[in-house]
Order: structure tokens, then C-alpha cells, then sequence
């Protein structure tokens, strides 16, 4: 045997070894990919029947919230009547000051006028020619 043909035997095996390993390592990988399939198996399997409960908590949910936005509504609603009455009592409130203000001036104004006169009759001073009491 000569030197070309023991290189050329030595990498047939070389290739075969090679050969051989990624073949292990492919074995390896597919037992590992069967047990990755049967778990994910198991969890769609999990989810499925968890799946159930879910959907009928997101009913219960979406009917809370359409609940909810029914209520919403209905206090809006409460909420613009009330400043309504509101903005009729300020209303009313402001009418009522308004035609109360000049009688209460006039009350007091009649009211002095009265009680200069009382004073102008009963002593016979007018308020300025009053002497301060000390």
C-alpha cells in the first residue's frame, strides 16, 4: 500500500465517522422533537379546557361592562338635569334678587326718613344739629 491510497482510506473513514455523529445527533434531535411535541400535545389539550371558562368570564365581563355603560348614561343624563335646575334656581335666585334689592333700599330709606322725622318732631333737631353723646 502506498501513501495516496492509506489518506484516501483514512478520509472514506473520516467521512464515515462524520457521517456517523450527525446521524447521533439527528437521533437525539428527533427524540427531543417527540417529546416537545407530545408536551405541546398536552398544553393544547390544557388550553382547550381552559378555554371554556374563559370565554364565558368575558361574557359575564362584557355584560358588567355594558352594564356599566348603561349606567354611565343614565348618570350623564342625571348629571345634565342637575345643572339644569341648577342654572334655573341661579336664575330664579338672580330674578329674586333683583326685584328684592330695590324694595330693602327703599325699606331703609323710608325707615331713616321716618326716624329723622321722629326725631325732628320729638326734640325739634335735625340729625346735623345733634350734639354727639358721649
Amino acid at each position: 500500500m502506498d501513501w495516496p491510497s492509506i489518506l484516501d482510506i483514512g478520509a472514506g473513514l473520516g467521512a464515515l465517522l462524520v457521517g456517523l455523529g450527525i446521524f447521533v445527533a439527528m437521533l437525539a434531535l428527533a427524540r427531543l422533537l417527540a417529546r416537545l411535541r407530545k408536551t405541546l400535545d398536552e398544553v393544547d389539550r390544557q388550553i382547550a379546557g381552559v378555554g371554556a371558562p374563559i370565554v364565558e368570564a368575558l361574557g359575564h365581563v362584557e355584560g358588567i361592562s355594558a352594564t356599566a355603560d348603561e349606567t354611565l348614561a343614565k348618570l350623564g343624563r342625571a348629571v345634565g338635569a342637575l345643572e339644569s335646575i341648577a342654572g334655573s334656581v341661579s336664575s330664579a335666585t338672580s330674578l329674586v334678587r333683583e326685584a328684592v334689592s330695590p324694595a330693602i333700599v327703599n325699606v331703609g330709606a323710608t325707615l331713616g326718613g321716618l326716624s329723622a322725622g321722629l326725631r325732628r318732631l320729638v326734640t325739634g333737631k335735625s340729625a346735623k344739629d345733634a350734639t354727639p353723646r358721649s
